[in-house]
């Protein structure tokens, strides 16, 4: 069985909310009934101690003003002004204990021993006498006593001595009952439980609709999160005046169904890509087999010419998976193994072997000193690839293939590639990094390429925290930047160098 809190956190947000908001004004109008309740008894007692202390004040004052010869003269005064004072035993009490004639009060009952009342058995009257018998042993200032048939009764003394009494001072002696305490404190409590239901109820209602509007956008959400989970993803969240916060996280989930949608488009394009990129050296493959398996005995040159296009199309095809497992690998961690890389000796040892490549002006422009923390082969392998693009785009023999490396602040470092070949459209400068992009139909299947080349550079662009961009070279062609950051330049850079080289062997 769940318990309480569970229960509690199934709720709905509007019915946990107004929960919540009942809780806390639970506590604050209780904190509240503390303060006003001890508040308000504090203040009643000390207006009690003011009126008792000052009654007190008064009667010594007067037994000292009639100056009385004796003390039976003191307890008659005493009588008289307890007697004239509009005092009743149910509100205030008066006595004063004079030495040698006893006490004089206003409700005598309390003094003596008194028979039992009706209904009281002898003992309990004796106990309410034993009571009563503290008001005269109880020491001087105030006092709180529990005296029969009044309840809480509170006591100020005070002593005064008179010439005419001999003996000792007289002791002087007013209560009150502390039963406006209790009334004034019962009245607090009656308020507050009456104002406490209307402030609950109220913040109940309020909490609910609160959560109500609250909750509105999260329920349209949900409703658009159970159409996408369906695999709709073209509803989207409105922002029709809501707060920031609903605003940012509507922007944020719209935000992700769009990436989703590119994500999907582009999952379905690199499939029917990639489809279409397989079927076709397997349709080769196919066809070829079909033909030589129609031969009864196929001449050894037809055997020949079906074996090496065989070779060729599973080759193609091989690249194109090797291709398609390099583009996987580069969102996982382990993608890069960097290391620090020597730049200039990097870029040589590079450039010596690209230049062997084909009969192309290569030309290599000056490399900074420096060192680069980067994958090594990765790095290698997206140049090679810009490169070897460059090659397929430009004229045996007098086309330009070049490369220059800069230094870019503040630790980045740029290696362009250009070429004096028929460039790329301006429409296309971005698309170029896509899968299976090929600007025109001279880049076909017959070339060797799979259109893979530059998205693999931008992989590996990106594994790296860089960036690569196309754009058109001073040449007239081709140009792209492989930016990479974590570059630390040691010295000035050396005089520009440039390599001049024809075909391999020139």
């Amino acid at each position: 069985m769940a318990s309480p809190l569970g229960r509690f956190r199934r709720l709905g947000l509007r019915w946990r909310l107004a929960g919540w908001v009942a809780a806390l004004s639970l506590l604050c109008l209780a904190i509240a009934f503390v303060a006003v309740y001890s508040g308000t008894g504090t203040q009643v007692r000390r207006q009690i101690d003011d009126e008792i202390g000052g009654d007190a004040g008064e009667l010594a004052h007067n037994l000292a003003q009639s100056n009385p010869g004796s003390s039976v003269q003191a307890a008659q005064d005493a009588t008289r002004y307890v007697r004239g004072q509009p005092f009743r035993s149910s509100s205030t009490l008066l006595f004063a204990v004079i030495p040698g004639a006893g006490t004089v009060t206003n409700v005598p009952e309390l003094f003596g021993d008194p028979a039992p009342d009706r209904g009281e058995t002898a003992a309990e009257q004796a106990q309410e006498n034993r009571l009563s018998a503290r008001l005269l042993t109880v020491g001087e200032g105030y006092k709180t006593l529990p005296l029969p048939d009044v309840g809480d009764l509170r006591v100020f003394k005070r002593t005064v001595r008179l010439a005419g009494v001999s003996g000792g001072p007289v002791v002087v002696g007013v209560g009150e009952p502390l039963a406006a305490v209790a009334r004034a404190q019962r009245g607090v409590a009656r308020a507050f439980v009456l104002a406490g239901v209307l402030a609950l109820a109220g913040a109940l209602l309020g909490a609910w609709l609160i959560g109500t509007r609250m909750s509105r956008p999260l329920r349209r959400m949900a409703a658009v999160a159970a159409r996408v989970d369906a695999g709709d993803l073209t509803p989207r969240i409105h922002n029709d005046g809501q707060a920031n916060e609903t605003r940012v996280l509507a922007d944020a989930f719209n935000h992700m169904l769009d990436r989703l949608t590119e994500a999907f488009a582009a999952q379905r394009a690199f499939v029917a890509d990639a489809s279409h990129e397989l079927r076709t050296p397997l349709t080769v493959i196919r066809g070829q087999l079909e033909v030589l398996a129609a031969q009864r005995h196929p001449p050894e040159q037809e055997l020949h010419r079906v074996e090496s296009l065989v070779q060729a199309e599973i080759a193609r095809t091989t690249r194109l998976v090797d291709d398609l497992l390099l583009l996987a690998k580069a969102e996982q961690p382990q993608f890069l193994r960097s290391e620090p890389i020597e730049l200039p000796a990097f870029v040589e040892e590079l450039w010596s072997t690209t230049a062997m490549l084909a009969r192309r002006r290569f030309e290599l422009h000056g490399t900074p000193d420096g060192t680069l923390i980067a994958d090594p082969d990765r790095l290698a392998q997206a140049l090679r690839n810009l490169l070897a693009n460059a090659i397929e785009h430009t004229a045996p023999d007098t086309g330009l293939v070049a490369l220059r490396v800069q230094p870019a602040p503040p630790d980045r470092i740029r290696f362009i590639v250009a070429d004096d070949g028929p460039g790329i459209p301006a429409d296309q400068l971005t698309r170029v990094f896509d899968r299976f992009h090929r600007t025109d139909s001279a880049r076909d299947r017959a070339s060797g390429g799979t259109g893979l080349g530059l998205a693999i550079v931008s992989a590996i662009a990106k594994a790296h925290g860089g960036r690569v961009r196309a754009s058109e070279s001073p040449a007239g062609g081709a140009q792209v930047e492989l930016e990479l950051p974590h570059f630390t330049r040691q010295s000035e850079p050396p005089a520009t160098r440039a390599s001049l080289s024809s075909a391999a062997g020139s």
